[in-house]
């Protein structure tokens, strides 16, 4: 019989097959195929092809927007939010709406058009990370903002219109409604218990031990009890920190470690596969700050669709419970270790 599972955050449900488990090679998931033949502008010599950069890390004496880069922050070119104007918000009869005010930035994670982070060295993830952080403190200066979204897209399946890699960082003038009632969820266990609900998610997966994948001295990898897709990964820092910009550069280096061990360990299984990923954390300008947070990364493999039944109930059918799927991966021989 399969399982159903609670969300102890958000109360969202989901279903289990414990009953036949899909194995890895189960999965017929839709390849990362890229279109080819036209010129990248992300890559290594076409940095007029992009809007002026905002921020990089270079080599010394090269100056912006020309080679002697390692990671690169230019605007959207084609962005979902304006940075210059007011928001002004206003009703139009019963609706809410206000001027698109915002922030849209990519941040170009390589010179090399074909290295995803399991090609890249630490001290290269690193870059990229330390580069997400000083871009959200920046933004977070902005009273304007409410919350920092930073995610990665990686295969056209998983949104991503260009293949050199890339992330993505957009400030919002609000809270999304489903970063609020993830925020709500831990408030209200929190307020119960007294304990930061992901705080006890940690201490029960390392009770458990099935669903965690890798650890280091800062982070833990493991798959959530209730995962919504299958070999769903979240990172998680074992000290309690809301916030994702307080990330010190001794956890930083270990935060780029176990990222790249778990795309490594991923890709290595499902190849040319498309994810996506996600990191949760605070909102930020806001009078005061939600307790019993905990910022996490959510890492998402594109190997199922969301379908009628997912959208009409809120359900989430897993097909590898993540027991098994943790299993799995743990197994994957890597070349090095974290």
């Amino acid at each position: 019989m399969s399982e159903l599972r609670r969300d102890p955050i958000g109360g969202r449900w989901i279903i289990v097959d414990t009953d036949h488990p899909n194995r890895p090679q189960d999965y017929e998931y839709e390849p990362a195929t890229w279109k080819t033949g036209s010129t990248c502008p992300f890559c290594y010599g076409n940095e007029a092809l992009t809007p002026p950069e905002i921020s990089s890390v270079r080599d010394p004496h090269t100056h912006a927007n020309t080679p002697g880069w390692q990671v690169r922050t230019v605007p959207n070119k084609f962005p979902a939010l304006q940075i210059e104007g007011l928001i002004d918000r206003r009703g139009v009869g019963i609706y809410d709406m206000s001027n698109g005010i915002g922030a849209h930035e990519v941040i170009i994670e390589t010179p090399y058009h074909g290295k995803d982070i399991p090609e890249l060295l630490d001290s290269e993830v690193e870059n990229v990370i330390s580069m997400y952080c000083q871009r959200a403190l920046d933004l977070a200066r902005d009273r304007r903002f409410k919350y920092l979204l930073i995610f990665k897209n990686y295969g056209p399946a998983a949104g991503a219109s260009l293949e050199h890699p890339h992330t993505q960082l957009i400030a919002l003038p609000m809270v999304p409604k489903n970063v609020k009632e993830e925020i709500d969820g831990a408030r209200n266990y929190f307020e119960y218990r007294e304990r930061c609900v992901f705080c006890d998610m940690l201490r029960q997966e390392i009770d458990d031990k099935e669903r965690i994948i890798s650890e280091n001295k800062y982070f833990i990898s493991f798959c959530p009890f209730v995962s919504r897709f299958p070999f769903e990964i979240w990172i998680m820092p074992k000290k309690h920190i809301a916030c994702f910009c307080s990330t010190s550069p001794e956890e930083i280096s270990a935060l780029a470690s176990i990222l790249k061990d778990v795309v490594t360990r991923t890709k290595k299984l499902f190849t040319e596969l498309n994810y996506n990923f996600i990191i949760h954390s605070i909102p930020v300008n806001l009078d005061t700050n939600p307790e019993g947070y905990h910022w996490h990364l959510e890492f998402m493999p594109k190997l199922t669709r969301v379908a009628g039944f997912e959208w009409g109930t809120g359900f989430y059918v897993v097909p590898t419970p993540p027991e098994i799927a943790a299993q799995v991966l743990r197994e994957e021989k890597l070349s090095y270790s974290i």
